[in-house]
């Protein structure tokens, strides 16, 4: 059976030959597109679902030879929650910018007029060889109206991306930051020694389809290194699993397989975890991804882990799968995140073979990431201002009573001087929005909601060894300094206080592998709250020794060079029923917008 869909970005199943299928009225697409399968009903198509998923469990169970062939893996990126959501910010804040401002359209209809959806080529199975053009979603509509002076707080990914999208429509911007650097929290520095010290771990999955376009037109895209199509988790003493998704046929059986041939769980966690996810939206998203999507962003007020549950999953599925991937999306456990935010990652997964596809860039955030967008920024006339901090949004009424800014305040160690624009925009993430909008805001619900919502604290370690920790299968190669040796990719523990970490001098050589030297790992305490008090060497201490107790065979390694950086509030906290309180990105004050990953989005996010 084969069904074929004429909905953008739709990835259904791909076999051999079509039955019953019937012609889609007025369809533009192409003629093997004009075929569904017509099936008669919903329910028949969850039964086919459902039967699909109990035949590969007895491929599985019984080990039927060849039911699992591997195929070369398919790659493309997302980033880690913060960064893909800032940089689905752009769109949709030009939309209302300059679209709602000067045509007068309301909010919904500028997002709308403003969203661009992936339409992925469902014929492509290696993404490393022939990248699908959908990857990389059209242009807005270009702008007509009058050109525009446009002051952004905040350079990091949401301020640089709104400031990309403005620069292309021919407006006048500049970027304001109270840090040295650009990037924010997927920014990077260099210390006096050389090294490059990360605000946190970086990883590129495969479903941000605006931030594919922003750094394909930034020149970027070549950038980022392709990981096989694996998700991989160490558990205490060495032991490895995987869900490992490579497979000749794409979504969703790709991912069907991956959870039943897990050996991170037991079989009767795998079962549980299957009828979990039978009955879930993810299985509606394999014909209805709009529904599907409206009924994940309905359980928001539900924690994952009550939901799961009370679907019949296993606590130990949780502790020794789940727990690892929420900390890793939204740095806090499934028993405080939301349903909604790993059910829509769990769709994603189902419906596009690529959304589990992992990349990482070559090197530091600052020269492969920030470094190109603020490249093509200026050389288009974009203006940054490091070291300026907002320290007062200037506001007044006009005569019909409406609320807009008339300047920002800003300052840079003993000088202070007032900005003047036409329309101002606040890239900012939860702590750095609540210091700048003015109290007497809060009469507004919008803003006043903003303070309902709190960042969670997040520790960035990295330890430089003198051999390769991850290298588990041969001790004698990982003593060599000649070559890099171990586990190349992201990789998630349930067995340590940080829940994802990599070895960077493999996963990001340009500028991490250093001659002579070993393994660089880079870990993500999550959550923060017990390690923000204690001083660095402690929290240095107590990581080195959980990265033995996962990695036995690096004892006898030594530490060379450490870092450790502290965010007190980093991603905005998803825990259930925090969705409401997000604002939109054009607010009441008619020239002033906001952007960030704590905004609401025009996609999934």
């Amino acid at each position: 059976v084969v069904i074929h869909s004429n909905r953008t970005g739709g990835r259904w199943w791909h076999v051999h030959e079509a039955v019953a299928t019937r012609q889609i009225p007025n369809s533009t697409a192409s003629s093997p597109s004009k075929q569904i399968c017509a099936f008669p009903s919903h329910l028949h198509r969850f039964l086919l679902s459902t039967l699909t998923q109990f035949i590969l469990f007895l491929a599985q169970w019984l080990h039927l030879p060849g039911s699992v062939p591997h195929s070369s893996s398919c790659f493309v990126l997302l980033l880690h929650h913060e960064a893909t959501a800032m940089a689905a910010t752009s769109c949709a804040l030009v939309s209302a910018l300059v679209v709602g401002r000067r045509r007068g359209l309301s909010c919904q209809r500028a997002a709308a007029a403003g969203a661009v959806r992936c339409s992925l080529d469902s014929k492509v199975s290696d993404m490393a060889i022939n990248a699908p053009k959908g990857l990389f979603p059209p242009e807005p509509e270009h702008y007509r109206g009058p050109k525009l002076k446009v002051a952004i707080i905040g350079a990091g990914l949401a301020g640089m991306s709104t400031a990309v999208e403005l620069l292309d429509q021919g407006h006048e911007v500049d970027l304001y930051d109270s840090r040295t650097f650009i990037g924010g929290k997927v920014g990077s520095f260099v210390d006096k020694q050389g090294n490059h010290i990360e605000m946190g771990l970086h990883v590129f999955f495969g479903c941000y389809s605006n931030l594919f376009r922003l750094m394909k037109k930034v020149g970027a895209d070549n950038n980022l290194l392709v990981k096989e199509h694996t998700h991989t988790f160490v558990n205490k003493g060495g032991i490895v699993g995987e869900l490992d998704f490579r497979f000749p046929v794409g979504a969703p059986l790709h991912g069907i397989q991956a959870f039943l041939r897990t050996n991170q769980l037991k079989v009767y966690d795998k079962a549980r975890n299957a009828i979990a996810l039978a009955l879930s939206p993810v299985v509606r998203a394999l014909l209805d991804p709009d529904g599907a999507l409206q009924q994940v962003r309905d359980l928001d007020d539900v924690s994952f882990t009550d939901w799961f549950m009370s679907r019949g999953g296993t606590r130990e599925s949780i502790t020794r799968m789940w727990d690892p991937v929420a900390y890793a999306l939204g740095f806090i456990d499934c028993d405080n995140i939301s349903a909604r935010c790993m059910l829509t990652i769990f769709t994603l997964f189902a419906t596009k073979t690529e959304a589990s596809l992992l990349r990482m860039l070559k090197g530091s955030p600052d020269v492969y990431l920030s470094g190109p967008i603020k490249k093509y920024i200026t050389d288009r006339g974009g203006r940054f201002h490091l070291r300026w901090g907002c320290r007062e949004v200037l506001y007044d009424k006009s005569p019909d009573g409406e609320t807009y800014v008339k300047g920002f305040l800003v300052s840079k160690a003993t000088s202070s001087e007032i900005i003047k624009a036409d329309a101002y925009v606040a890239a900012c993430d939860v702590p750095g929005i609540k210091r700048l909008l003015p109290s007497e805001w809060r009469e507004w619900d919008m803003f006043d909601n903003i303070y309902k919502l709190d960042g969670v604290p997040v520790v960035t370690v990295q330890l430089r060894y003198n051999g390769w920790v991850t290298e588990v299968q041969d001790l004698e190669k990982s003593r060599q300094l000649q070559k890099a040796v171990g586990l190349d990719n992201l990789l998630y523990t349930p067995d340590a206080d940080f829940s994802c970490f990599s070895d960077l001098a493999l996963s990001s050589p340009a500028d991490y592998y250093i001659e002579g030297q070993g393994s660089l790992i880079q870990a993500v305490l999550t959550p923060g709250d017990p390690y923000m008090p204690l001083p660095n060497e402690e929290i240095i201490s107590k990581v080195e020794k959980q990265v033995l107790d996962l990695f036995p065979s690096a004892r006898g390694l030594e530490v060379t060079w450490s870092s450790v950086v502290k965010i007190g509030q980093s991603l905005y906290r998803e825990a259930p029923g925090n969705d409401p309180f997000r604002p939109d990105q054009k607010t009441p004050v008619k020239n002033f917008f906001l952007s960030g990953s704590y905004t609401k989005q025009v996609q999934y996010t």
